[in-house]
């Protein structure tokens, strides 16, 4: 009779028990799920995987309530839902209850057909455009080409900074030392992979050639050689495919040619204290944006 009073009294327990677990993990998928929804994108920043946008779908999100049909009575698909223009981009046609309006995302943000129940515009580089080649006339402001979207701010030889432009406004951003806004990404990439930079100027360094009958040099020439930053022994360079690629050893630390790798600073000749990095000046690629500077217009992060 013990045994059955207690199986009676320890039931309870576990289904209270499994019942909270279910409930835990409901929780937790919720959040996760609305976690990816308000930060997109990831916080992956550095060498292993490129510095990502900064969030502004959050304020995408407020956009929709200012925008204004531009075409009401139009044809619908489907009863409800937001469908495609077929020959403009950043068009749709929003139906409820069978009325269709057609509609423009915000200049500069095109018609992602895939959204869904998620705000219905998006940047350019994630949305296929193929059959639907029309836009609206840009609107530009002194500070952006566009109402919105990420730029590159300066020439192939000054690579690292962009500016996101948000209801005209913009927003200035540095990339993380040694990389460089990479257009076609959004992001900050190594400069040998950014199209329009010129990796050599815009380090200021340039990896040595192998020497001709060095056959051994030759040999490891497509491969990773390391150099040390002649203006800065805390900094050293990655030659890969005859392009540099900038690394800092960190404070306190010094890249040691004899071990070829980063060490104490005390222990590398001539860089008994780590250098310290002057911040460069903003860059100003043309009297418009210099203008524009004098005037603070940007927000710098």
């Amino acid at each position: 009779m013990d045994i059955i009073h207690y199986r009676i009294r320890i039931v309870p327990i576990i289904i209270t028990l499994i019942v909270s677990k279910f409930c835990i993990a409901q929780f937790q998928n919720q959040f996760q799920a609305q976690t990816f929804q308000q930060q997109r994108f990831g916080p992956n920043q550095f060498v292993q995987a490129p510095f990502q946008r900064p969030q502004q779908f959050q304020q995408l999100n407020n956009i929709d309530s200012r925008q204004s049909p531009q075409q009401s009575g139009v044809p619908c698909p489907e009863k409800n839902g937001r469908f495609v223009v077929p020959s403009q981009c950043d068009a749709y046609i929003e139906c409820v209850d069978g009325i269709g309006e057609q509609k423009l995302c915000p200049e500069g943000l095109f018609f992602n057909p895939e959204a869904r129940f998620n705000y219905p515009c998006g940047y350019p580089i994630d949305i296929n455009c193929d059959g639907r080649p029309n836009l609206q006339p840009p609107q530009p402001t002194d500070d952006c080409p566009h109402q919105y979207g990420y730029f590159k701010i300066g020439d192939e030889a000054n690579c690292g900074q962009f500016i996101n432009c948000a209801d005209g406004v913009g927003h200035l951003f540095n990339c993380p030392e040694g990389l460089a806004f990479n257009s076609e990404t959004y992001r900050c990439d190594w400069p040998d992979q950014v199209p329009d930079c010129n990796v050599e100027a815009f380090l200021k360094f340039t990896c040595p050639n192998p020497a001709e009958g060095d056959n051994q040099y030759q040999l490891f020439y497509s491969e990773s050689r390391f150099f040390r930053n002649p203006n800065d022994c805390q900094q050293y360079f990655i030659c890969i495919n005859g392009h540099p690629r900038l690394q800092n050893c960190g404070e306190g630390n010094a890249f040691n040619e004899l071990i070829n790798a980063c060490d104490s600073a005390e222990n590398v000749t001539g860089c008994s204290q780590p250098s310290v990095i002057s911040p460069e000046p903003l860059i100003d690629p043309s009297p418009a944006f210099r203008q524009i500077s004098q005037r603070n217009r940007f927000r710098q992060f």
